[in-house]
């Protein structure tokens, strides 16, 4: 049973999946159910929109969010990849980047682990979503330049990871 948007956001905390669809919603983000225990979602990220997939496991009282950053890692590519993977997982404190094997799709991955009642707040919410847009974020530049510009894992990463004084 989904609860709008409003009720859940006034403090209430709520089921991870109907938490998400209502920050989603507030925030004007697209979103959709696919079942009671997932939804996706797409948010405008600095280097591109990226699908956001939240996945409830109840029996583990898990969820699960998924930052898909719509990049996709040719074969040729696949060991620089994972290489610039390992540099850039060392960087994370919560979370990691993996590559699926199915689709050989870019993916950040990060889980919370709930309390026995199985909800989720706000505050929580807002972190676990904002934490994968900045996660992508930050090392979107990294993963292109290795991808399409030939840059050597190590160097791709510092590259990335200037941080620029000032804005354009």
């Amino acid at each position: 049973m989904r609860t709008g948007a409003k009720g859940i956001l006034d403090g209430d905390d709520a089921a991870p999946v109907d938490m998400l669809a209502a920050l989603f919603e507030a925030r004007g983000w697209p979103c959709r159910s696919l079942s009671e225990e997932e939804i996706l979602g797409e948010i405008q990220g600095s280097w591109g929109k990226y699908q956001l997939r939240g996945i409830w496991r109840h029996e583990d009282r898990v969820l699960q969010l998924l930052s898909l950053p719509d990049i996709r890692v040719p074969r040729e590519k696949m060991r620089d990849a994972y290489e610039l993977l390992a540099l850039v997982n060392e960087q994370l404190w919560l979370g990691h980047f993996d590559i699926w094997s199915q689709g050989d799709m870019l993916v950040y991955r990060n889980g919370v682990m709930l309390g026995s009642d199985g909800l989720l707040g706000l505050d929580q919410a807002q972190a676990l979503v904002e934490t994968a847009i900045d996660e992508c974020d930050r090392f979107y530049p990294a993963f292109q330049f290795v991808l399409w510009s030939d840059k050597a894992p190590r160097d791709a990463l510092a590259s990335a990871l200037i941080d620029a004084a000032g804005e354009a």
